[in-house]
């Protein structure tokens, strides 16, 4: 309790340099169980902290109830947006059509199953805040919160790090968790995206650090899912993480800092050569 109080301080003192607005993409496929639920997790957090935000739901085709639940929630509260991914369906193909819609100065992305902490946003917001452009969460910190992480995923999600920090040569120890945020334009800068499925999760954050963008990595809180199944099959996705691990690590190996972020705002591409300038996302009436 005491480390999410001051995180609910940090982000309600953010210096109040200009109106800004928070998003946060969530793909969602048949989460009829779980998307309300996740909804009021995430708009009940940002509101109390007087976050002014925009969620994007991108529903991924789903044969249930989840559109139907998150267009009630849009009618509700303007800050709540329903999109609809048309063919062909994957976890990227969703996350990609939210990123191209968002329109808010900075961008989360977050699980619909309501395996993120929705508290954890109020960190990211404080990070991005001061001036960082990425804020990273790990579920492998001395102070992170994880429960019901199943055995055979955690030993192969901590050997996919672990090639991936010894790879790329960084101190991250969660590359492949989704639960990211990202300055608006750190996603223009990453573009194009590649990924139509779970490996997005690692596109993004590796081509951020190759590309030169700054990041703090924070400890959040993960608890399995109780409703559904998840979408991700590790036997299916180990070659496509693969591939795009190896993809960026190719970028930065043989590409001469070409997409750098310092040689894109030479060029006038994307980007920043200064450091980013603090955000505050915070609105008088505390109201999303």
């Amino acid at each position: 309790m005491g480390r999410r109080a001051s995180v609910d301080a940090d982000a309600a003192l953010l210096l109040r340099l200009q109106f800004v607005k928070f998003s946060v993409v969530i793909p969602a496929r048949n989460e009829e169980r779980n998307i309300g639920t996740t909804l009021d997790a995430v708009t009940g957090a940002l509101r109390t902290a007087g976050v002014v935000y925009e969620i994007v739901v991108v529903d991924d085709g789903s044969s249930d109830a989840t559109a139907r639940i998150v267009g009630e929630r849009s009618r509700q509260d303007a800050g709540v947006r329903l999109l609809r991914n048309g063919p062909p369906h994957g976890f990227g193909y969703a996350v990609r059509r939210g990123l191209d819609a968002f329109t808010g100065e900075a961008v989360a992305i977050m699980m619909a199953d309501g395996s993120d902490d929705a508290a954890d946003l109020l960190q990211y917001v404080r990070v991005l805040g001061q001036g960082v452009e990425c804020a990273f969460g790990s579920r492998f910190m001395r102070e992170s919160r994880v429960e019901g992480y199943p055995r055979l995923k955690l030993l192969v999600n901590r050997a996919a790090n672990l090639f991936i920090r010894l790879l790329f040569r960084i101190p991250y120890n969660d590359v492949t968790n989704a639960f990211k945020a990202y300055r608006a334009d750190v996603i223009r800068g990453c573009r194009p995206l590649l990924s139509p499925h779970f490996n997005l999760t690692v596109e993004l954050p590796l081509k951020a650090i190759v590309r030169g963008y700054t990041y703090r990595v924070v400890p959040i809180g993960w608890t399995g899912r109780t409703h559904g199944v998840s979408s991700l099959h590790l036997r299916e996705m180990g070659s496509r993480y693969l591939f795009i691990v190896l993809y960026v690590w190719l970028e930065r190996l043989l590409t001469k800092r070409d997409y750098h972020r310092t040689t894109a705002v030479e060029e006038g591409r994307a980007g920043a050569a200064e450091p980013a300038a603090a955000l505050d996302f915070e609105r008088a009436d505390g109201r999303g």
